[in-house]
C-alpha cells in the first residue's frame, strides 16, 4: 500500500482521474469520424448522391469495392497525417440569371472523408445555429423559409434588405473559417484534415491550382462550413432585434420602412466585409418592397384582405417553360409513353416544390399550355393527310371538318390551338394516356397539408 498522500498515491489518483475524463468524454472526435458506423452512413450517403467522378475517374458505383480492400491504407495514412485530398475538378455551370457558377468535384474517396467529418461536425456546430437559418440543415427546408419570411411581412415588416454575398464559396479566407470551427472543434487532428481540404485546389484543364481561399461548392463539407462561416452574420442581425431569413448565402432582412432599409443594409455590409472578411455585391443588394422581392423561387403579394400570398417567382416559371419545350420538342423522336414518363417525373417534381404558391390560376393557365404543346406534337405524329384524316374520324370529328383540317396547311401551334383539335384531343385524352398535369397534383399536394 501507498502511504496516504505520497506521490504514488497521488500518481494512481491522477491516473484513475484522467481515466474516468476519457470515460465520459467518449471516443475522441477523430475516432467517432472514422469510425465503423459513421464511415458506412457516410459511404451509402455518397452512393446514394452519385454525382459525376472527380480527377481520379473513380465512380461511385465504384467506391464500395475499392474502399474494402483499399481502406486500411487510408486509414493508416489518416491516422499518420500523411493523407493529402486530391485536387477538385472545375465543373462550370450558368447561373438561371446569368453569370456561371463554379463547382468543384471531389474524387469520390474524398467525398466519403468529408462526408464523414460533417456528419460529426453537424451535431456538434446545428444546436447552436440561428433559428432563421434553414439551408442545408437537417429538418430544415426552404419551405419553411419562405413560411417565416410570409409571417414577418404579414407582421408589417414590408421592406426587405435583399443582401448578395459577392462569390461568397470563392471568397471565404481559409484562417477566419477554421477560427470559427475550432470554437467547438478541439481535435487538432480533425482540424488539420479540414484545413487540408480547404487547400486541396482545384484541377483547372489538368492544370492544380492553389486554393488560398474559399470553399468549393459540391463538396459535402462545404453546406456546413458555410453555416459555421455566417453563424456570426446570424447573430449579430438577432442582436439588433431583425427579422430575418438565411438560406445559406441567401440573406433577406425584414424590415417595416424604406429608411430602415437602407441603415439596415448599410451597417450589415459593414459587419459582412470588416468581420468575416468577405464582400458585398453593392450592384446587386438592394432594398426593394416585400411585394418585389424574390427568394427561393417565390415571391409574395397583397390580397384585398391584406392577407399575405406565396407566388412563384416569374423566373422559375420561365425556367420550366423552357425544360418542358425541350421535352416537347417535335424535333425528338421518341414514343409518346416515353415522353410522358419524362415530363411527368420533371412537373412532379417541380410541383413537389412549388405547391407551397397560392392560387390555382397559373397552374390552369400554364395546364392549357402543355396541353397545347402535346397536341402540336400529336398532329405531326399523324404527317399525312390520310393519316391525319383517318384519326380525326376516328376521334369523332364529322367527315367534312376532319377532310378540311387534314388538308390544312397552318403552322402546328396555330392547328394545336385550333377548336377541331381540341375537341379531338381533349383533356381527358391524355388523362388517358397518364400525362399528369400541374393544377390536379397541386390540389392533391395541397389537400395533403
Amino acid at each position: 500500500m501507498h502511504p496516504v498522500g505520497s506521490p504514488a498515491e497521488r500518481s494512481d489518483r491522477s491516473a484513475h482521474s484522467t481515466e474516468d475524463v476519457h470515460r465520459e468524454r467518449g471516443p475522441s472526435l477523430w475516432e467517432s469520424m472514422l469510425s465503423k458506423e459513421n464511415l458506412l452512413a457516410a459511404l451509402n450517403r455518397v452512393e446514394s448522391n452519385r454525382g459525376a467522378p472527380g480527377v481520379d475517374g473513380m465512380t461511385t458505383a465504384e467506391l464500395r469495392s475499392w474502399v474494402l480492400v483499399n481502406w486500411p491504407a487510408v486509414r493508416a495514412a489518416l491516422d499518420a497525417g500523411t493523407y493529402r485530398p486530391a485536387p477538385a475538378r472545375q465543373v462550370i455551370i450558368p447561373k438561371p440569371g446569368g453569370g456561371e457558377r463554379l463547382l468543384g468535384v471531389p474524387v469520390v474517396l474524398d467525398r466519403l472523408i468529408q462526408q464523414a467529418i460533417a456528419q460529426v461536425l453537424v451535431p456538434i456546430f446545428d444546436p447552436h445555429f440561428s433559428g432563421s437559418s434553414f439551408g442545408f440543415r437537417p429538418g430544415r427546408s426552404a419551405h419553411q423559409a419562405v413560411r417565416v419570411a410570409r409571417r414577418a411581412i404579414e407582421d408589417g415588416h414590408r421592406w426587405v434588405v435583399d443582401l448578395d454575398l459577392d462569390r461568397f464559396f470563392d471568397r471565404v479566407q481559409h484562417d477566419v473559417l477554421m477560427a470559427r470551427v475550432a470554437r467547438r472543434v478541439d481535435d487538432r487532428r480533425v482540424l488539420k484534415l479540414i484545413r487540408r481540404y480547404l487547400e486541396a485546389g482545384i484541377m483547372v484543364d489538368g492544370v492544380k491550382m492553389p486554393s488560398a481561399e474559399g470553399t468549393p461548392q459540391g463538396s459535402p463539407l462545404s453546406p456546413v462550413l458555410s453555416n459555421i462561416m455566417l453563424d456570426d452574420l446570424d447573430r449579430e442581425l438577432f442582436k439588433r432585434g431583425h427579422r430575418f431569413v438565411r438560406y445559406a448565402d441567401d440573406v433577406r432582412v425584414f424590415v417595416r420602412s424604406r429608411r430602415a432599409a437602407q441603415r439596415v443594409l448599410d451597417s450589415v455590409t459593414d459587419v459582412v466585409e470588416r468581420r468575416l472578411k468577405l464582400k458585398v455585391n453593392r450592384a446587386k443588394s438592394k432594398v426593394v418592397p416585400a411585394s418585389v422581392m424574390t427568394m427561393l423561387g417565390f415571391g409574395f403579394y397583397f390580397t384585398r384582405g391584406g392577407r399575405v400570398g406565396v407566388r412563384v417567382d416569374p423566373k422559375a416559371i420561365k425556367r420550366l417553360k423552357e425544360r418542358l419545350r425541350e421535352l416537347t420538342s417535335r424535333r425528338w423522336s421518341i414514343a409518346m409513353d416515353e415522353r410522358i414518363a419524362k415530363i411527368n417525373r420533371f412537373t412532379t417534381g417541380w410541383m413537389g416544390y412549388f405547391q407551397l404558391a397560392d392560387g390555382a390560376h397559373l397552374f390552369r393557365e400554364l395546364d392549357k399550355w402543355l396541353h397545347r404543346r402535346m397536341r402540336q406534337i400529336r398532329w405531326k405524329e399523324w404527317k399525312r393527310f390520310a393519316a391525319r384524316r383517318r384519326n380525326l374520324l376516328r376521334l369523332g370529328i364529322p367527315e367534312r371538318s376532319a377532310h378540311q383540317w387534314a388538308a390544312s396547311s397552318k403552322g402546328y401551334w396555330r392547328i394545336a390551338g385550333s377548336g377541331i383539335l381540341q375537341r379531338a384531343l381533349p383533356n381527358a385524352y391524355w388523362d388517358d394516356l397518364g400525362l399528369k398535369m400541374l393544377k390536379p397534383t397541386w390540389q392533391r399536394l395541397r389537400s395533403a397539408w
